[in-house]
């Protein structure tokens, strides 16, 4: 039995519900299942004059039949209203909110062995009266948990890379005082745990940048490294965690220290993500780690320009997928 993931399809004037017709058809790695509007995504299929045939996912669970080259399996939530692709709707806010509702509880009864997202439009939630800051701290909130660690990862020609965060979206001045040996700690746990549980991998190994250039130089760049990282390293080393660093940032993500290492923890967004990006861009995957469910999604936005050209590529939506997939078989028995 292939590992059932839920799709949600997120903002539907963006192009996630078009990203989410391409994955019609039997896929080798998990059976799928896509929330959204039935007639959205109908609607979207004939402008972009793609041959999918959408079954309703009760049915499809009472026939347990392999699926048609062009099938896709379908979770029907309602819009509010009608949608138009590239055209924002307040009224939508709370139907986004509804698909991850739907997946969450999914996820949680194990009726879902894991959730992928396609992307949403913060802007407009919030618009239509709903605080919302992200997927990310949604989730966190709904499952009651305290801290998740933002993880990209993605294949390049030398392996997987995957590279998490110890701060995300922080204006870079306020990075220094969010490092603090506290949340360093959780975090790092989290991402040890999560690598051994829903990777699979027995000792991880994991690479620490530094915050400072040269990773603090001695204390002449900066004292972050000998007054908050290094302590907390040599504690977790002592709890038998295997740790390196800190590593200059600026030689961290060279192939010599990479091939050391199954994750790269980085200070900060940017300091992580441009290399990750520029090495997987299209292809890369964002992970929720510390969640009490598997959580992946695409690495990029709603697009609202490309929405109904059928020019958006599929890549990311693919591989955040297959990575659930793969997730869900090492974390819990398959159904």
């Amino acid at each position: 039995m292939q590992p059932l993931i839920a799709v949600t399809s997120g903002e539907p004037a963006g192009i996630g519900p078009e990203l989410c017709l391409r994955l019609a058809g039997p896929q080798a790695d998990a059976r799928i299942v896509v929330l959204g509007d039935r007639h959205l995504l109908a609607e979207r299929a004939a402008q972009l004059d793609l041959d999918v045939h959408l079954i309703d996912y009760e049915a499809a669970l009472a026939v347990d039949q392999p699926l048609a080259p062009q099938a896709l399996v379908v979770c029907h939530v309602p819009l509010r209203t009608a949608s138009v692709a590239g055209e924002l709707e307040t009224v939508n806010g709370p139907y986004v909110l509804e698909l991850l509702d739907r997946a969450l509880a999914g996820c949680q009864s194990g009726e879902f062995a894991a959730m992928a997202t396609a992307p949403v439009h913060k802007g407009v939630i919030n618009a239509a009266g709903i605080p919302f800051t992200g997927h990310t701290e949604y989730l966190a909130d709904e499952t009651g948990t305290p801290l998740v660690v933002m993880m990209l990862a993605g294949d390049t020609p030398r392996g997987p890379l995957r590279v998490a965060l110890a701060t995300t979206h922080l204006p870079l001045k306020d990075v220094p005082a969010a490092i603090t040996a506290d949340v360093l700690t959780r975090t790092l746990r989290i991402l040890d745990a999560d690598l051994k549980t829903k990777y699979g991998i027995a000792r991880p190994r994991i690479l620490v940048a530094g915050l400072n250039p040269h990773a603090g130089e001695g204390g002449y760049l900066g004292r972050e490294e000998i007054e908050v990282i290094t302590p907390v390293l040599a504690q977790l080393r002592a709890e038998g965690m295997d740790l390196s660093g800190p590593h200059p940032a600026d030689t961290m993500f060279t192939p010599p220290v990479l091939a050391q290492g199954d994750a790269v923890l980085a200070m900060y967004h940017d300091q992580g993500l441009t290399a990750l990006k520029y090495a997987t861009f299209g292809h890369g995957i964002n992970v929720t780690l510390g969640l009490p469910i598997i959580r992946t999604s695409v690495d990029h936005g709603t697009a609202l320009e490309l929405a109904g050209t059928g020019r958006a590529d599929p890549g990311s939506l693919f591989e955040a997928v297959a990575e659930a997939a793969r997730m869900a078989r090492c974390s819990q028995p398959l159904r």
